[in-house]
Formats: structure tokens, C-alpha cells, sequence
């Protein structure tokens, strides 16, 4: 799909997007350190301060709130050597043994001595933790979270069994973010610098609180990606228990959430990926769908006018609270017919229905012309935080 400009200095990729994310990323694009347009990814919606499925271009300065508070989030998934027909009929078996491994739900941990020895090559965040915050660290390590956080075991268009997983950095990255961002505003404040919307507050290149920021931020997608290896291991272990045989074959780890310096353009800018993929030519990413739908293991093209970066899923198109109001658990249930999920918490996981996002499909669609499809997965089995 070619990119579409809904406003300046915004490119978007976008067939189904509603006009607060386009009148949000306009606001995002106009600050004066923003370098060249905003991209949309097809996925994007509003979310808070800059849009979710946004690429910003910056110079000079970098927008906390744009990264977000869940720094690192991301997907794992890991190819298998089994096959369908190596699976049991029901995989009811496993579900006891992911939610015994892998802990999710808000503040949930797990008390493993082995962590530690994990935690160590990850060094400090530079802004230094309180002791129940380091409790944090060591037990919430390896857990999956709530919200849209899951466990999927998928087969590909060849039969191939494949096993994904979505996590970010925890309640310490949720901690590390919420300060940092409160420290832009409060310089803001002292600048007397007004912006359209004070969740843009910016922190400057080469401030003290800049040079912060960046520390905690790249401690804390450290942290993301190994707690999402480790779950990945813990993940593909239960599932050749419940099979009796299997090995993994690769993985792709990869954030959504994050910053980084790049050059596009012949200049160095900071790449803010919010709800994006870094999708650069050769790139392997996965995107997935919402729960009862496909997911997709990806190759980049390298998009220089999406900055090399592509959708992390298929977006919201119904806030969490108006799923509740107008979906229902019965819905919900017959859309995950003939897969094993959490069905005892239909109720609790209304608003994960499959249509309070984006059909997974128009999406792919729409950005065909910044990601090659490698497979295609569907689920068989799903586990929610």
C-alpha cells in the first residue's frame, strides 16, 4: 500500500484509522526537534501522548512518553521440529505447566534463585532502585504481565509447530518510564516551555536527565529481552514435556517499544518506534494478530519513508472499556472454538476479544510494501495474562 499523507509532515500507512490518532501524531510531528515526517503503521491508534503504531524522527531530543511505560516490549517465537501430527489431540496438559512456569497477571512473580545468576549479565539501570524495587527485579523477571501480554502455540502454513510469546519490561520498566516522564514535565514546567499536550514533554540531548533516561531505557529493553528469552526456554521445555520430543530450530526475539539512534537521510536521528518493529531489509520480526486470529513472521524490506519499521500487531480499534460494554464472553468463546485458552476466564478477557482490534489481515495488506510474509501462524494454543 502506498502511504497516504492524512496531515503535514505524517505519513500513514493506515486503511482503518479514526481521526484522534491523526489529530495525536499531528501534534507529535509538529514539535520543532521532530527531523522529516511521523510514519502511522497501519496498526496505529491514539495512545498516550504520541500514537500507538507511530515512527518518530527526532533530533536532539527524545519524548519519554513516545518510548512509553512499557519500555522493550516485544515478541519471542521460536520454530520447533515437531509438526502437527506430533501434538496431542487436546493440549490441555500444557496450560498447568505455563501457568505454574511462566506467572502472569499484575505484580505477579515467582521466587527463583536461578534468576540471579540471569540478572547479572544485564549490569544497573543507572537510576538506583530502592530495595523493594530490586525485589521487583528479581521476582518479576521471566513472568509474562496482563493486558495483551500472551503465551501462543501456532502452526505454520507447513504444519511446522512454532511457539510465541508477548512481554515487555515489567513493573520496573512501567517505574523506570513513569519517572523519567515526570521529570520532562516538571523541566518543561521550570522552562515555562508550553506544549499541545504535556505527555509530549521532551528531554534534551546531553542534559544530565537525557543521558538518565537513555541509561534506564536501554537497562530496562535489556531486561524485556532476556525476561522473554527465559520464557521462551521455559515455554518450548513444557511444551516437548507435554509431547514427549521436539527441539528448537531459531528464534526471533524483537522489541516494540523502544528507542535507538540511526541515520536516515544522511543524518543521525533517534528512531522512537512506538508500537513498531525495526524493519530494515532482511529484518525477521513477528506481528500478531489479536486472540483467535493469524500472526506473521516477517522479513523487512528496509522502507526508508516508514524508516525501515512496520506494524507490532494489529491495533485497537475499541478501548478496552467499550469492548466490555458492547462484546460479550459468548462471542469471545465461539471466535476461540477448537483452540485450548483460558475459557474458565472468558469474562475477565472481553476486552482481548478479536474484535476490539483490527482485522490482523487488512493490516498486512496495507504494509506489503514494507514486510515480506515468511509464515503464517494460527494459534492452537492461547494463554492470556
Amino acid at each position: 500500500m502506498l502511504p497516504n499523507q492524512p496531515a503535514p509532515n505524517l505519513l500513514s500507512w493506515a486503511s482503518e484509522i479514526d481521526d484522534g490518532a491523526i489529530m495525536q501524531a499531528a501534534r507529535t510531528a509538529r514539535l520543532p526537534f521532530v527531523s522529516g515526517h511521523v510514519a502511522l503503521m497501519p496498526d496505529a491508534h491514539v495512545g498516550i501522548g504520541a500514537t500507538v503504531g507511530s515512527v518518530i524522527p527526532t533530533e536532539g531530543a527524545i519524548i519519554p512518553a513516545a518510548v512509553g511505560v512499557d519500555i522493550g516490549c516485544g515478541m519471542v517465537a521460536t520454530e520447533t521440529t515437531l509438526t502437527a501430527a506430533d501434538l496431542p489431540d487436546d493440549l490441555g496438559a500444557l496450560m498447568p505447566l505455563v501457568e505454574r512456569r511462566i506467572p502472569a497477571g499484575v505484580g505477579r512473580g515467582h521466587d527463583d534463585p536461578a534468576l540471579d545468576r540471569a540478572l547479572s549479565d544485564l549490569g544497573r539501570p543507572h537510576t538506583g532502585l530502592t530495595p523493594q524495587q530490586e525485589k521487583k527485579v528479581s521476582v518479576q523477571f521471566g513472568t509474562l504481565g496482563s493486558g495483551n501480554h500472551f503465551v501462543e502455540v501456532c502452526l505454520d502454513e507447513r504444519d511446522r509447530v512454532w511457539t510465541v510469546l508477548h512481554s515487555g519490561s515489567r513493573g520496573i520498566g512501567n517505574q523506570l518510564a513513569v519517572k523519567h516522564i515526570a521529570d520532562a514535565k516538571r523541566l518543561m514546567r521550570r522552562q515555562a516551555l508550553g506544549l499541545e499536550d504535556p505527555d509530549l514533554a521532551y528531554l534534551v540531548q546531553s542534559t544530565p536527565e537525557f543521558t538518565a533516561y537513555i541509561e534506564d531505557m536501554l537497562w530496562a529493553q535489556r531486561y524485556a529481552m532476556a525476561s522473554r528469552a527465559r520464557m521462551d526456554r521455559v515455554l518450548s521445555n513444557a511444551l516437548f514435556r507435554v509431547v514427549g520430543r521436539g527441539a528448537r530450530v531459531r528464534t526471533i526475539n524483537c522489541h516494540h517499544n523502544f528507542t535507538q539512534q540511526e541515520v536516515h537521510g544522511g543524518k543521525e536521528l533517534w528512531i522512537t518506534r512506538k508500537g513498531a518493529i525495526k524493519a530494515d531489509v532482511g529484518d525477521e520480526g513477528v506481528i500478531p494478530g489479536s486472540m483467535g486470529t493469524r500472526s506473521y513472521i516477517v522479513r523487512g524490506r528496509g522502507n526508508p519513508d516508514s524508516y525501515n519499521s512496520c506494524s507490532h500487531g494489529a491495533g485497537r480499534r475499541m478501548s478496552r472499556s467499550k469492548a466490555k460494554r458492547q462484546l460479550s464472553a459468548a462471542s469471545l468463546t465461539e471466535a476461540m472454538r477448537g483452540r485450548t485458552w483460558n475459557s474458565s476466564r472468558a469474562a475477565a478477557l472481553v476486552d482481548e476479544h478479536p474484535e476490539a482490534y483490527k482485522p490482523i489481515d487488512q493490516v498486512m495488506a496495507d504494509q506489503r510494501d514494507l514486510v515480506e510474509v515468511r509464515h503464517t501462524l494460527s494459534q492452537v494454543f492461547n494463554y492470556k495474562g
